[in-house]
């Protein structure tokens, strides 16, 4: 099995105690896992995912990746960054509900990349994506489909080196991710053997977690020999009253109060919500007893979208500087 190298493996894993203090968390108890770092466009955890997805796809004979999300998907700028170093074409199939969409955060980088991109309603993205995958077999390509969030078996395992990574350096932790479509904690909680060692917070990207997760955490233990880990699935549902991406208060506290306190921008639809969900928990003292590390997941281009621009105070006219 080839697994490529988009320089997503050992990122850092920093201790942040100025954000412990601000949490009410003793100095060491708290660190960050900077996935926000890998090598793949602009850093993210996908570029964990990709190495091994990608790296099949071309184990196959591939020459395009075809994929799904969301108008701003992080996961679908990553796709396209990791076709074009690899050498292929990118076909993303994009759900709207019809707005239209301005030349902003990653519709940018898809523009960049050269992405084909398909629309369609939300609950079609799975059914168009066969559709564009067979589409393009037909026209003679080598299309290789890659499920929303390159959440699989095969994209987990991504993440259990990410946890053993994590455990050479912060002994006995609690891993603390963001929930979107669930391959980020399916990964680490095959990689610590433990579901209590995972802390999770669903942003509300998709309804089916509680089927698809455990589902994907049993198929990459089986398919990497390791044993099914221990105890039960679970996931903090409180930061997902919302909708998914919708800008929430405690979100911009979450990020605002991390950019102050120790100079890391997080995203307003993952890390942003999952910093939102550990802040709750700490302040009314519903963590577990361990060291917590937060993995950073990426994501910051659709802090820069209209979505979120009554959060900041931006002047109007430049200073005469008089």
């Amino acid at each position: 099995m080839t697994v490529l190298d988009f320089q997503a493996r050992n990122t850092p894993i920093q201790r942040v105690d100025a954000l412990a203090v601000e949490l009410g968390l003793t100095p060491g108890r708290l660190w960050i896992k900077r996935d926000d770092r890998t090598g793949l466009n602009s850093g993210g955890n996908k570029a964990r995912k990709l190495e091994y997805l990608v790296g099949d796809a071309v184990d196959q004979g591939c020459d395009v990746l075809v994929t799904t999300g969301a108008a701003q998907s992080n996961h679908v700028s990553a796709t396209a960054a990791a076709a074009r170093a690899s050498g292929m074409d990118c076909v993303a199939v994009l759900s709207t509900l019809g707005a239209q969409h301005q030349a902003e955060g990653n519709l940018v980088l898809d523009d960049l990349f050269d992405v084909k991109v398909v629309w369609c309603h939300p609950n079609e993205r799975q059914s168009q994506l066969a559709a564009t995958t067979a589409a393009l077999a037909e026209q003679g390509r080598r299309p290789y489909p890659i499920p929303i969030g390159g959440t699989n078996a095969l994209g987990a395992s991504g993440y259990v080196a990410a946890a053993e990574e994590i455990v050479t350096v912060v002994p006995d932790p609690v891993a603390v991710c963001a929930v979107g479509t669930g391959g980020t904690q399916a990964g680490l909680t095959v990689g610590m053997g433990d579901h209590e060692r995972v802390l999770g917070f669903d942003v509300a990207a998709i309804r089916d977690l509680d089927d698809t997760v455990p589902q994907v955490i049993n198929d990459c233990a089986e398919l990497l020999g390791r044993p099914t880990p221990v105890g039960a699935w679970s996931v903090d549902r409180r930061q997902a009253r919302e909708p998914y991406g919708k800008p929430t208060a405690a979100t911009h506290e979450a990020i605002r109060l991390t950019a102050r306190a120790i100079g890391l921008v997080l995203d307003p639809v993952y890390t942003g919500r999952a910093m939102a969900g550990l802040i709750e928990r700490a302040r009314n003292s519903d963590l577990p007893d361990a060291p917590i590390v937060f993995v950073h997941s990426g994501g910051m281009p659709a802090l820069f979208t209209h979505s979120y621009q009554h959060w900041f105070s931006v002047p109007a006219e430049l200073s005469s500087g008089k």
